[in-house]
């Protein structure tokens, strides 16, 4: 803490409430429960800090190991103990007179200079101290707060891939206000823009599409009261749209984060959004964002990106998005996807289920939303676990999304831990359904029943890669990348 090429924030250590920091197998590697141990180990406990008698107690503890302690501790009273002791915390007093405007002014720059708040608490601030919307509505001030609980109750009680608000809280899930203030940045940057370039023809310094923090925060009051019920509709159409895409619900949804330039690019479509070919290329663009996973790391440069391409691809008929032109899947990958922390597994998961998937169980109609939910229905393991252990299979292909389908918790348990060819037979005579008819509707699955009658692992497991693969690259609109090829073969 007292050299001075140190990061101070790196001489700071957390501990467990018993003092013991544990490795591996619980074997602890550091013990600092007794003052002896901590004086050995020259660690300081910042609890004492502010209790004189303590620190006095510990610091003779500490000097008493040594005669070289006594300049350590010195430096360290000095340059820690008595520069935090003596730390002024600044405080701006502002009179009840105050005009709102100056107080959400001083609020504003005061913590942007300093501790960084949330967006939508410095908007939210701002609003409230809007002069020109106080003066259109009568003295009321304008509460984002509220705005945004709306739009967001409503979105979630019509679609609840969109998560969950808790209004008395606060506590939100799933869709965020920063994602809502992200679309409406994107929109009218993208205006702004465009309109610069319809007045100033050639020129190459347009201003940029953009949805940076600094973007929020200059966001004008009437520019969000313009721009907001339009981007709240849109992300009603998103709802729809992943609903046909069969993503159900929030914990279904690939990428939260690709719900953003989605939004911002139905409002900037208009009515072209509702053209049979738009909503081809935006499909298409939806499944090579999620099945290349490309939204998985810093996201902003490509929002951006997608909004001008996508909304020019649609509209003016310009050049295919970076998005599917840089998208690509590999046989490789699908063997590796293993659990939900993967939007590719997440979106074979949906894909299947937009293939028409029937459940085991209560076979009838294809798997829908409402039998989603009321089902519970997840990816379910096609050979169980059990079957690998009693035959002596390898099981490193046991968990990946090809030994996996969507079916109901009740068709889970009635398969149980016994081989395919069992719980097939147990599931026709719980259904009546003659052997063919219901191989049928195994087959919805993209799975050979034969395979499964046969209890061959490697037969269905080839079988159902080739399947999925399939189903990808015409999801992708594009050659997968089989294992044997490479990229550009692919390509």
């Amino acid at each position: 803490a007292v050299d001075e090429a140190a990061d101070r924030d790196e001489a700071i250590v957390s501990v467990p409430e018993d003092r013991v920091v544990r490795g591996a197998y619980g074997h602890a590697v550091q013990d600092l429960s007794t003052r002896e141990k901590e004086c050995a180990s020259g660690l300081f406990p910042l609890n004492l800090i502010f209790e004189p008698d303590l620190t006095g107690k510990w610091q003779r503890a500490y000097v008493s190991g040594g005669d070289d302690r006594w300049d350590l501790w010195s430096a360290f009273q000095a340059r820690v103990i008595d520069t935090v002791k003596g730390f002024k915390v600044p405080l701006i007093r502002l009179p009840k007179e105050t005009r709102k405007e100056a107080v959400c002014s001083v609020f504003e720059r005061v913590n942007t200079g300093g501790v960084v708040l949330n967006v939508f608490e410095l908007l939210t601030a701002t609003y409230a101290g809007d002069a020109q919307y106080s003066a259109d509505h009568g003295g009321q001030d304008f509460s984002l707060i509220k705005d945004w609980q709306d739009i967001k109750g409503k979105l979630c009680a019509d679609h609840p891939v969109f998560g969950t608000l808790d209004k008395e809280t606060g506590q939100e899930t799933g869709l965020t206000s920063l994602d809502f203030l992200q679309a409406i940045a994107l929109v009218r940057t993208y205006m702004r823009k465009q309109e610069f370039l319809a007045e100033h023809p050639g020129v190459a310094n347009a201003p940029a599409v953009s949805c940076k923090r600094r973007d929020l925060l200059h966001l004008p009051l009437a520019d969000y009261t313009r721009i907001a019920p339009k981007t709240a509709e849109a992300l009603s159409w998103v709802g729809r749209f992943l609903a046909t895409q069969h993503v159900f619900r929030e914990r279904d949804l690939p990428y939260g984060s690709q719900v953003v330039p989605l939004a911002a690019i139905a409002v900037l479509l208009g009515e072209a959004l509702h053209e049979p070919d738009a909503q081809e290329k935006l499909a298409r663009w939806y499944w090579c964002g999620v099945l290349g996973e490309l939204y998985g790391g810093v996201t902003d440069t490509r929002f951006v990106r997608d909004v001008e391409q996508v909304v020019g691809w649609i509209k003016d008929g310009g050049a295919q998005p970076d998005t599917v032109t840089e998208a690509t899947f590999q046989e490789q990958r699908l063997h590796r996807l293993a659990s939900r922390n993967s939007a590719a597994y997440k979106g074979i998961h949906a894909l299947l289920l937009k293939e028409g998937a029937i459940d085991w169980y209560f076979h009838g109609e294809p798997i829908n939303e409402q039998f989603l939910i009321g089902q519970y229905v997840d990816i379910r393991q096609v050979f169980p676990k059990a079957w690998f252990e009693q035959n002596g299979v390898d099981g490193t292909r046991m968990s990946s999304i090809v030994n996996k389908t969507p079916l109901s918790y009740r068709a889970m348990q009635a398969m149980g831990a016994g081989a395919p060819s069992a719980y097939l037979t147990a599931f026709e005579r719980h259904t009546g359904s003659p052997g063919d008819w219901f191989d049928d509707i195994v087959g919805t699955h993209l799975i050979d029943a034969k395979a499964l009658r046969a209890d061959d692992f490697d037969a269905f497991y080839r079988d159902r890669t080739a399947r999925l693969l399939e189903l990808v690259e015409r999801e992708m609109g594009k050659t997968a990348v089989r294992e044997g090829t490479s990229d550009a073969d692919a390509a």
